[in-house]
C-alpha cells in the first residue's frame, strides 16, 4: 500500500523519535557520563567576570548613579505627597473633567465610580502612590521612547540595531527588569522605576517609529514643495500626523507600566503591588483579590481615557 507524503512524514518523525530515546536509555543505561553532562563549563568565569564589571562600574560611577537616585526620589516623594494630600472630593471631580474633556462624559462617570469603589475599600493612599511611581516611570518612558523612535523612523541603521534590542527586552522575564535596577540603585522606588522603565518602554519606541514611517508620503512632498526643512516636515508634518499611533504607543506604555506595579512592589516600590504582596504572604485572600482588582480598576480607567483621546483624534 502506498502512503501519502504527510502519513510518510508523520511516520518517520515517529521513527526518529523512537530511535534517539532508545539511543538515550542505553548512554544512561552504560552511564556514559561524557553524553549526559555537557564537557565545557565557563558559567563561574562569566558571573565573576559580570561581578567585577558591576562593582568596578559602582566605584568609579557610583556618584552619577547617587545622583539620578536622589533626584528621583525627592521628585516621586512630592508627588506622593502631593496626590495623597489633595482631597479625595477635588480628585475625583479633576479626573472627571479630564475625562469628560479628553474622552467622553460616560468615560467621566465611569471613572469617578472605579475611583468610589478604590476609596470605600481603604485603598486611596495606595492607589495614588501606584499612580505617582507610574506617572514618573511613563513620563521618563516618553521623554526617551520618542526620541528614539524618531531616530529609527529617520534612520534605518539606528532602526536594525533597535529592532533585535526591543525584541530581546519585549520577550525577557519580567523578573529580569528588577535586576539591573537592584545593581545599580538598591532596593527602593528608584529600581522599581527602573524596572518599570525598561519593562514599559519598547511599545512607545516602536509605535512612534511606526506612525511616523506611515505618514502619507505625498503630504511629506507637498511640506518639501513649500520650503520646509527636515526639523520643520518631523514637528509640524509627520508628528501630528502620527498622534494616534504614537498616543497607542503611550497607552501601551501605561498599561505595562502599571503590569509592573506588583511586581516592582518585590523591590521596594509602595502602593497597590506592596498591598498585593503582603496579603500573599500573609496568605489572606480576601485582601489580596480586593487589592489586585484595585489594580485592574484603575488599568481600566486609564486605558479608556487614553483610547477615547485616541478615538477622537482618529475621527
Amino acid at each position: 500500500m502506498k502512503l501519502n507524503k504527510n502519513t510518510s512524514t508523520i511516520l518517520g518523525i515517529i521513527s526518529l523519535l523512537i530511535i534517539l530515546l532508545a539511543n538515550s536509555y542505553l548512554i544512561h543505561f552504560f552511564k556514559l557520563d561524557f553524553l549526559t553532562d555537557f564537557p565545557v563549563d565557563i558559567s563561574k568565569h562569566l558571573e565573576k567576570g559580570i561581578d567585577v564589571s558591576i562593582e568596578w562600574t559602582i566605584i568609579n560611577y557610583g556618584w552619577f548613579f547617587d545622583y539620578i537616585s536622589d533626584n528621583l526620589k525627592y521628585f516621586l516623594g512630592k508627588m506622593s505627597k502631593f496626590l495623597v494630600w489633595v482631597p479625595w472630593p477635588i480628585t475625583m471631580i479633576s479626573i472627571f473633567l479630564l475625562a469628560w474633556r479628553v474622552a467622553s462624559y460616560k468615560i467621566g462617570i465611569f471613572c469617578v465610580i472605579g475611583l468610589t469603589l478604590l476609596a470605600i475599600v481603604n485603598l486611596w493612599e495606595p492607589t495614588m502612590v501606584t499612580v505617582a511611581i507610574m506617572l514618573v516611570a511613563v513620563l521618563i518612558s516618553i521623554l526617551i521612547g520618542i526620541p528614539l523612535g524618531v531616530l529609527g523612523a529617520k534612520n534605518e541603521i539606528a532602526d536594525t540595531v533597535m529592532r533585535p534590542v526591543l525584541d530581546a527586552m519585549q520577550t525577557m522575564p519580567s523578573f529580569v527588569y528588577l535586576v539591573p535596577g537592584i545593581m545599580l540603585f538598591g532596593l527602593g522606588n528608584v529600581a522599581a522605576i527602573l524596572a518599570t522603565v525598561l519593562y514599559a518602554i519598547p511599545p512607545c519606541i516602536r509605535l512612534t517609529n511606526l506612525g511616523i514611517r506611515q505618514v502619507d508620503e505625498s503630504v511629506v512632498e507637498a511640506g518639501k514643495s513649500f520650503g520646509s526643512n527636515d526639523l520643520q516636515l518631523l514637528l509640524k508634518i509627520q508628528i501630528p500626523m502620527a498622534i494616534p499611533t504614537i498616543m497607542a504607543g503611550i497607552n501601551q506604555t501605561v498599561m505595562m507600566a502599571l503590569a509592573m506595579s506588583t511586581i516592582a512592589a518585590m523591590v521596594g516600590a509602595g502602593g497597590l503591588g506592596t498591598e498585593v504582596l503582603r496579603a500573599m504572604g500573609q496568605l489572606r485572600e480576601g485582601e489580596a483579590v480586593v487589592a489586585g482588582f484595585a489594580i485592574v480598576i484603575l488599568a481600566i480607567m486609564i486605558d479608556r481615557i487614553s483610547q477615547g483621546y485616541i478615538d477622537k483624534k482618529t475621527l
